[in-house]
């Protein structure tokens, strides 16, 4: 039977190492976007921000410049082409819990067991939805690397996800063979 959950960040592997596949989890606290280029540079760089307990969103957000930053829309990514950077960034990184769209491959899955992790989905086509529960842009990193490859640190509130792939490797989505 699925629960309803409600998170705050960061994560500790208490708040994840029960959650089961389909549960409803709602997140709130901070967030870090992250796409290719980014993986890429978290897993070769020395960070001036921490990942212990993060949630990282693979998400290419669109961002209005104002006085600040604000968010237009902010919809996953598929994240199976990230799936080639989850095992080096669990093993270097304490990272709690992904949100993306799609599944993972079978090393990236094998990585979320080994290191207490969860994969929570979004749906996609929901930008402009998932930009109604992001409260505050609180951080841009490497923006160098274009808009939506740059690492965004987002305050969000009741984010609503379900999970994908459990601490026990079970999966909603139909396996990728990759």
């Amino acid at each position: 039977m699925t629960k309803k959950i409600k998170l705050t960040t960061p994560l500790k592997t208490k708040d994840v190492k029960n959650l089961q596949v389909g549960d409803q989890v709602e997140l709130s606290g901070k967030i870090y976007t992250a796409r290719d280029s980014a993986h890429k540079r978290i897993l070769n760089n020395q960070l001036d921000f921490d990942l212990d307990g993060a949630v990282i969103y693979h998400c290419g957000p669109l961002m209005k410049k104002n006085d600040g930053w604000s968010v237009v829309a902010a919809g996953p990514t598929t994240s199976t082409r990230l799936s080639k950077f989850i095992p080096k960034l669990l093993k270097k990184h304490n990272v709690r819990a992904m949100i993306g769209k799609g599944g993972l491959n079978n090393q990236a899955i094998e990585s979320l067991k080994e290191h207490n992790s969860v994969y929570l989905a979004f749906p996609g086509g929901c930008a402009a939805l998932a930009a109604d529960y992001i409260e505050e842009v609180i951080d841009v990193k490497w923006l160098d690397l274009g808009m939506p490859e740059a690492v965004w640190k987002l305050k969000i509130k009741d984010f609503p996800t379900t999970v994908a792939i459990d601490t026990k490797g079970n999966k909603l989505y139909k396996q990728n063979k990759k």
